[in-house]
This record gives structure tokens, sequence and C-alpha cells, in this order.
């Protein structure tokens, strides 16, 4: 028998499809300044528009981690792409940047089209979120090295921001306020614990929880919220002072990277609903209080500091998108790190 790609693996056929039919989704994100179509060797995005001092390229790149077990679990996979998109987007977000465009990288034991075309469709679904545009990505079908019902997706983000603009924490000063945005459940960080704790099986992520309205897997699957709308439609009215994505490390590693050296926050706890998930996270593992701030956004998905004078105008803003928000602390003087009374 004469051995060919096919053979050893790889259906190139196979990989035809799956961008034939990612295609309508890749379409609905596409922005005027995308000058080439799907299928190119690279994307290209015009900066020409941009009329700015001086233009600051902003990029981040990240996965979506053991989450995508859950995924596997319940044979579900077009929200593992927002997942994907959101926490790139949120990252470059805080420094004031809008971003721009997203490309995505899956890498799978077995390319099957429509489940390849269903990620990208929760791919796409997040960029119209994020208003970024599809540019451009891979996929790679490598048998032998993931099973061929698992995969892998990265995906890497740029945005811009005028340099005198940035968002750095550089400004920010003893008794400005910390406000919390809340998050729409765990995100994409924590799940090695959460899978230690709940020992996941296609009974358990499919039985329905009334804590949660829902299936275990639909809750543990909820996608990551994106922040860009409502963190443009503050900037321009309020000003930003720093922005903290709350990811893996949780409250205690991430809100302490907001501030400049010789300032600590002062975190109220019961300032803010901590959602279900994490109550119940806690008491099914006994987990100490600490652990659950270091790694969990216990509800809070993004901080952001400004100035007291500026809490009302603020919450209003977000109150009009429909979005609640708390004030969940205050910067003080004092040794780096954050202080939860």
């Amino acid at each position: 028998m004469a051995m060919n790609y096919k053979a050893a693996g790889v259906d190139v056929e196979a990989g035809y499809k799956a961008v034939s039919l990612m295609k309508e989704h890749v379409k609905g994100t596409l922005r005027k300044e995308v000058i080439t179509d799907l299928g190119g060797f690279s994307g290209l995005f015009s900066l020409g528009s941009y009329a700015m001092e001086e233009p600051v390229l902003v990029s981040g790149t990240d996965g979506v981690g053991t989450k995508l077990k859950i995924a596997f679990l319940m044979d579900r996979h077009d929200t593992i792409g927002m997942d994907c998109v959101a926490m790139c987007a949120n990252d470059i977000l805080c420094c004031g940047a809008e971003p721009l465009f997203f490309l995505d990288y899956i890498a799978c034991g077995k390319n099957k089209p429509e489940k390849i075309a269903s990620i990208v469709k929760g791919v796409a679904a997040g960029c119209k979120e994020a208003g970024m545009a599809l540019i451009g990505g891979e996929t790679a079908e490598m048998p032998g090295f993931y099973p061929e019902d698992e995969y892998d997706v990265a995906g890497f983000a740029v945005g811009i921001v005028d340099r005198k603009k940035i968002i750095d924490g550089t400004s920010i000063k003893e008794g400005d306020v910390l406000l919390g945005i809340p998050s729409s459940g765990i995100h994409s960080n924590g799940y090695s614990l959460v899978r230690k704790l709940v020992e996941p099986t296609v009974e358990k992520v499919n039985q329905y929880m009334e804590e949660f309205g829902c299936t275990l897997g639909a809750e543990l699957l909820r996608p990551t919220k994106i922040y860009v709308k409502e963190v443009q439609a503050l900037q321009k009215e309020v000003r930003i002072k720093g922005m903290g994505h709350i990811t893996g490390g949780g409250f205690i590693e991430n809100i302490p990277r907001i501030l400049p050296k010789g300032y600590h926050a002062h975190v109220q706890r019961g300032s803010w609903p901590v959602l279900p998930i994490f109550s119940w996270l806690q008491q099914l593992g006994n987990v100490e209080e600490k652990d659950m701030y270091n790694t969990f956004n216990m509800g809070i998905g993004l901080v952001i500091v400004i100035d007291p004078s500026e809490v009302d105008k603020a919450q209003k803003i977000l109150q009009s998108m429909g979005e609640k928000s708390y004030v969940i602390g205050e910067v003080n003087a004092g040794e780096a790190g954050i202080q939860l009374c």
C-alpha cells in the first residue's frame, strides 16, 4: 500500500473543508481596515486612518487552559473560542488600547471540520464583542501528538493606543477607588483546581444544579466576559488611572500589578456578591479563603482605579449599559500587595 499524508494521519481535504465552513463566521468580524481575505499567507490591517501623535501597538497572547477538558466532556465547542478572545482582548485593554485584530491557533489530533468551524464560530463571536477583526489563524492537525478528540486553542491580539493616553498606573494616589465590574463566572483560570475538586465525568457535567440554574457543565463552560465596550464608554467621560484583568493569580496577584511603588490595595470583602460557583467550590473542597482569592476572580473580572469624585459618573455610565459595578476598596500608601478586610 502506498503511503501518503492522509495515511500518516493528516487529512488535507478536511483542512480545506474546515476553512470553507469557518469563512461565514470570519466575514462577520471584518473591519474597514482589513485589506486581505481569509486564506492568504498573512493578514494585513491598515493603520492609515489612525491620526495619533505617537501610535503604540499593544499585543497580547493567551489560551484557554484546562477549561478545554470540560468542553471535551460536554462535546460542546462553540464557546471556547470566546474565552480565548476574551483573555487576549481584556489584557490589552488594560493599558487603554483599542483592540484591532486577532489571530487564532488550533492544534488537534484529528481535523473534524464541523468541530473546528464550531470553535472558530466562538472566536468570531468574541471578536465581534471586542470589536476586533479575525484576520487569520492556523489549524494544525497533529496525529500522535494530541488524542483524536482533543485540541488546544491559543490566540494573539493587537491593539493601538496613543502613547500619551497609555494607562499605566503612574497617576494613582492614596484614596483612589477600586471599582469592580462583575465576572460572568470562573472565566478561564483556576480550572486545574476546579477539576481536582469536581473530578468531572460525563454524568457530573450533565447534572442539573439548582444553585446555578443550569447543568454543572454549562456553568463551568460559561464564557469569559469581554469588557471592551464598557471600558471604551468609560474612557470617553472618566479618567481611568489603572485597570486590572483578574485572571490567573486572582485578586492577590493581579490587583497589585496596577499600583505604583509605595501603594497597596485595601479590598473590602462583602462589598460585591460572590458568585454561587465560588462558594460551592470552596465548600466542596474545603478550600481556604486566601487560596480562593489567590486562584479565582471571585465574581469580579475587571478592576478599575479612578478618583473618588468620578465614581458616581462611572457607575451611571455602566448602569446605562445594563452593567453593574461595585466599589470594592481603595488605594492606600504602604507596602506593595493587597489587604483583604
